[in-house]
């Protein structure tokens, strides 16, 4: 019998993987979602039901049987989509997570590309021109950014950019007398008005975006940053750019053509790990700027004994984490012909 190809192998183990993962994943939030001091029975039927009908309703969600076989059953329902039905707004939670999940995705994505455009330079000016104040400027704006709480810069942003000096829109996605006249194509008001060629509906959309992104950004830039210099740190000082310059070879190809190319493989995965923080991290920035997003979603399911809907909204974030995780090391395999 012929052997398995070298691909067929690898992607093999990449897909075993990537199932044994999701799989714990699963089991870890089922179990965290009957251990939790909260009775799913109680949120569906009140406090005011009868024995008979809590009994009911107990049995009907199969909390009598076995915590395998209930686990076995979430499973098998998971596989086919279905995370159940959430209690609060009555609608399947699947449907529920694919109209809130765009929103964040808009969000934490324009924050990271904040973070990638002025991150990355800044940490490579500040490698190079290392102990000037270029440098000192940009240790000063990652400490901060790691030591302000988001939920205070986001409260501060909010009193000055759009209470006195009204240069932003306040929260929420775009302004109540625009809701609704743009149709919902990507699920992301930008792109989606875009689409339908309404400018005013994205200028008022960017309006309100431009503020919350522009805080996930510092906080992407902060950390993108401070990696970038110290990868840079290490390649500058390493013989091949020695030899480079003693070659004659200008500084700009020194940098950017040596040095920072042999950095791409480690930001590839700084940044992949700052985008999936993200998306699973901007609850709070979430709550403070009335944004729509999972984020918010899964903190009120939680606030309502809405268990359906936080597993299945943690499962989702879970499953993201793990796609960026294997994108990464997709590219890595591109950017660096030595993995190949």
């Amino acid at each position: 019998m012929a052997p398995f190809p070298r691909w067929a192998t690898k992607t093999g183990l990449t897909l075993g993987s990537i199932a044994v993962t999701m799989l714990g994943l699963l089991f870890v939030t089922f179990m965290i979602g009957r251990v939790m001091p909260v009775d799913p029975v109680l949120a569906i039927v009140g406090d005011r039901a009868s024995q008979e009908i809590y009994q009911q309703v107990y049995q009907d969600l199969g909390l009598d049987r076995p915590l395998l076989v209930q686990f076995g059953l979430y499973l098998r329902d998971v596989m086919q989509g279905d995370f159940g039905t959430s209690i609060l707004t009555a609608r399947p939670v699947a449907e529920d997570i694919a109209r809130v999940f765009p929103a964040t995705l808009e969000l934490a994505t324009l924050g990271t590309l904040i973070g990638v455009v002025l991150g990355v330079p800044l940490g490579v000016i500040a490698a190079v021109r290392r102990g000037s104040w270029i440098d000192q400027v940009a240790r000063v704006v990652a400490l901060v950014g790691y030591s302000m709480p988001i939920f205070w810069l986001g409260l501060m942003g909010l009193l000055v950019f759009y209470g006195i000096l009204g240069w932003v829109g306040g929260p929420g996605r775009v302004s109540i007398f625009y809701d609704g006249m743009v149709p919902s194509v990507t699920g992301m008001i930008l792109l989606d008005s875009m689409i339908a060629r309404n400018w005013t509906v994205l200028r008022d959309a960017f309006s309100h975006i431009v503020l919350p992104a522009s805080l996930l950004g510092y906080y992407s830039l902060a950390y993108i940053s401070r990696m970038t210099r110290s990868f840079m740190l290490e390649q500058l000082s390493a013989e091949y750019v020695t030899t480079a310059r003693v070659k004659g070879m200008s500084e700009r190809q020194v940098i950017w053509g040596h040095a920072f190319r042999n950095i791409r493989v480690q930001l590839i995965t700084v940044i992949a790990l700052s985008y999936a923080g993200l998306l699973e991290g901007s609850v709070l920035t979430e709550i403070i700027f009335s944004w729509p997003g999972i984020g918010s979603y899964i903190t009120t399911a939680l606030l309502s004994a809405d268990m359906n809907a936080v597993l299945g909204g943690t499962v989702v974030v879970g499953l993201v984490f793990v796609l960026l995780n294997v994108l990464s090391d997709l590219l890595y395999k591109v950017f660096d012909p030595r993995a190949k």
